[in-house]
């Protein structure tokens, strides 16, 4: 009984398990719900349903970043006895773009102005991390993107928010570039075992990834793309005892796979 309440402690839900709920991710094939969810009411749904006292909440899913409605959520996280591990930060203008990687000093510029002030509104929510894409890097040069993550990681650290970046979008078929970057900024990993363009990359990826990941990881079970206990233990064997997070529909039964290698 102990081994479990301590694997459940490690375990956080994601808004975006929940995606297709909200219009402002909603996949344009999926159903449309009778009623969206308020993501207000996600703190207390998890803890209800999964018995999860961890929640992560993507950027998107904030229908305000007005300081009542900030302050409301923040609530909503103390009555459900849930704490907030980490905003990702969805920009949609962002989205495979060069963005803070950009050589041009006016496209960098203009995309740190949307990242940073997440660091604040993170703050206010009383969240542990931010997690700031890189866009699309130059391989041959990553300067610029180290200069970026450094302005982002100062700011974070002026209010206690680490900025993590994961291995999302194209970038992720390059984690050992990204792990230099990581590096060489101060920034954290958030890994995330099924965002890889192929299994070579994603182990590769992930051992190199695990040893920087400051507070979660990203976890869903697809067994007929990648082997989930290969990649827990890899998080193992690289020393991470932090928080699990669930991107996926079958919360439930990702849970248990999670209690099952962590029990």
């Amino acid at each position: 009984m102990r081994d479990y309440v301590v694997a459940m402690d490690r375990i956080c839900v994601s808004s975006w398990s929940f995606h297709n709920l909200f219009a402002s991710t909603r996949y344009r094939d999926a159903p449309i719900p009778e009623k969206d969810m308020d993501i207000l009411d996600l703190p207390e749904m998890v803890a209800d349903r999964f018995h999860v006292h961890n929640v992560e909440v993507v950027s998107k899913h904030l229908l305000s970043t007005e300081q009542n409605y900030l302050g409301e959520f923040r609530e909503r996280l103390r009555r459900a006895h849930c704490r907030l591990i980490n905003i990702p930060v969805d920009i949609a203008e962002l989205w495979d773009q060069p963005s803070i990687s950009s050589g041009d000093e006016k496209v960098r510029a203009h995309a740190l102005g949307l990242y940073l002030p997440w660091i604040g509104y993170g703050a206010e929510l009383g969240t542990e991390s931010v997690r700031c894409d890189p866009g699309i890097l130059n391989l041959d040069d990553p300067s610029a993107t180290i200069e970026s993550y450094k302005t982002l990681v100062a700011r974070g650290r002026t209010r206690n928010i680490e900025v993590i970046v994961e291995n999302h979008g194209k970038s992720s078929a390059y984690p050992h570039q990204l792990v230099k970057i990581l590096k060489a900024s101060g920034a954290g990993a958030l890994p995330d075992i099924g965002n890889f363009p192929d299994n070579d990359t994603r182990i590769r990826g992930l051992k190199e990834m695990f040893p920087l990941a400051k507070n979660l990881c990203h976890v869903k079970y697809e067994p007929g793309v990648f082997d989930f206990d290969e990649c827990i233990g890899i998080a193992k064997e690289s020393g991470f005892r932090s928080v699990y997070s669930i991107e996926a529909d079958d919360v439930q039964n990702v849970i248990d796979e999670l209690t099952r290698c962590l029990g």
